[in-house]
């Protein structure tokens, strides 16, 4: 078990490193965003929704990606991984084009998805246009990012990703500001940020490509050509369900902004900046939840299905541990936070009464990201997660928390509250599920005979 645990830190430092670069990224612009004004910090914060539903996609689809890739891989068969990739990315690149084009022209009426707020939907307008390249941009290197740490170079992806946020949050200053003789931008210098790390990390790849240190690309298999018919429709059989499970769990969060969004411009800004620092402290959990998957794909490919039912039983009991002690680091900073940030009178109350609903969240996140997200998949279990958050959420919490906001017209923070729920309700069925151990399996093909 000590070497199992080895190999899964070789995986998870690297990839919750990256989480919490990227973490830190909306942390800059809240922060520098907040030095404006509060409406700013707002504005952006809503339309960061937009990129967040792109990743449900995105995510789903590298999901699939490494249910398979992560088995084949195991099974040393790097040809159908090739494969795996190019069809993940044909969907990507194509779900990034909607994105970018929606965004570019139809900005206004996004924003109205999420708020009635006339100035945050004028001003997350603007950063939604600016920021409009960066989807499908975004999509090419997340995929990649994901294939790379199938096939034991997550060092490679955290490093690609790292820089790329480093640069982000030093444009952020030089754009928003208007530091070193640059025009002063606003929000549409964050979004500029953006896009121009985005198109820093492609590059990046495509060298690495081009030294052949990463899975290569076949154009053709993307574009459907020469592409086996039983790998793709595999890919879709254990994609559908991650993607439908991603969309209904994100919609359901979404659905959290668009409630908040409707309970004042403080209730948006103490929002936004808990889940900021609850995403930073939960990136750790997120990194656990990826390497459970990747290793205990990579041993039911290899036919070691003693092992890693043993394995995700220690798995299990280490996500509950990391939980407990990042919900108590949430709390040791809560008083450092509130000193530091540029809230009014009532976010700032919000903030501190939300810090603490994230310091208990963050331990059933911990627990459900590493089963749902991380063991399920692992043996092409995906359809249970997929009715779980879209039970819990859309017949459990997020009717509660509108029927409390518009209908109880309850406080802000009892609202709050009703949307901490969510991982809570599921755990007992989460738990019994994951006892019946209809995870552990071997879900490659002999391919030489398909092709």
């Amino acid at each position: 078990m000590k070497k199992i645990y080895r190999q899964l830190f070789r995986i998870v430092l690297p990839i919750s490193f990256q989480f919490l670069m990227m973490s830190l990224v909306s942390a800059s612009d809240a922060f520098m965003l907040g030095f404006l004004d509060q409406d700013s910090l707002s504005a952006v914060s809503l339309a960061g929704q937009v990129i967040f539903v792109y990743s449900l996609f995105f995510e789903a689809f590298n999901y699939g990606c490494s249910v398979l890739a992560a088995q084949y891989w195991g099974k040393g068969d790097k040809k159908t991984v090739e494969e795996v990739l190019a069809i993940t990315m044909r969907y990507t690149l194509l779900v990034g084009l909607i994105f970018t084009l929606a965004t570019f022209f139809v900005p206004k009426q996004i924003m109205h998805i999420f708020t009635n707020d006339t100035e945050l939907i004028a001003r997350g307008a603007r950063y939604l246009r600016m920021a409009s390249p960066s989807y499908i941009i975004c999509g090419f290197a997340q995929i990649y990012f994901g294939i790379l740490k199938v096939c034991d170079r997550a060092g490679l992806s955290s490093l690609i990703g790292s820089l790329s946020v480093i640069l982000n949050i030093a444009l952020n200053a030089v754009l928003i500001f208007g530091l070193a003789g640059f025009p002063r931008m606003g929000i549409e210098g964050a979004a500029l940020a953006t896009v121009m790390a985005r198109i820093f990390e492609s590059v990046f790849i495509v060298v690495l490509i081009l030294m052949k240190k990463s899975v290569p690309l076949n154009i053709r298999k993307m574009l459907m050509m020469d592409t086996s018919r039983t790998l793709h429709k595999d890919y879709w059989k254990y994609t559908v369900p991650l993607l439908f499970n991603q969309l209904g769990w994100g919609g359901g969060v979404t659905m959290y902004s668009v409630i908040m969004g409707r309970l004042g411009s403080d209730a948006v800004a103490a929002n936004s900046i808990a889940s900021i620092v609850r995403s930073m402290l939960a990136s750790f959990c997120w990194g656990i939840a990826s390497g459970v998957s990747i290793i205990l794909g990579q041993m039911l490919g290899r036919n070691e299905l003693e092992d890693a039912k043993k394995a995700g039983g220690s798995f299990v009991r280490f996500s509950i541990i990391v939980g407990v002690i990042s919900g108590l680091i949430l709390l040791a900073i809560t008083p450092a936070l509130l000193a530091f940030v540029n809230l009014e009178g009532t976010a700032h109350f919000y903030l501190k009464i939300m810090m603490f609903y994230a310091s208990y969240y963050i331990i059933g996140n911990s627990l459900n990201s590493t089963i749902i997200g991380g063991i399920f998949p692992a043996g092409g279990d995906t359809k249970f997660g997929m009715w779980c958050d879209i039970i819990t959420l859309w017949c459990v919490v997020v009717p509660m928390g509108m029927i409390g906001a518009f209908v109880l017209k309850l406080p802000v923070l009892a609202v709050a509250f009703i949307l901490t729920l969510d991982e809570f309700v599921k755990i007992p069925a989460v738990y019994r599920h994951y006892m019946k151990y209809t995870w552990v399996k071997n879900i490659t093909r002999d391919r030489s005979a398909d092709n």
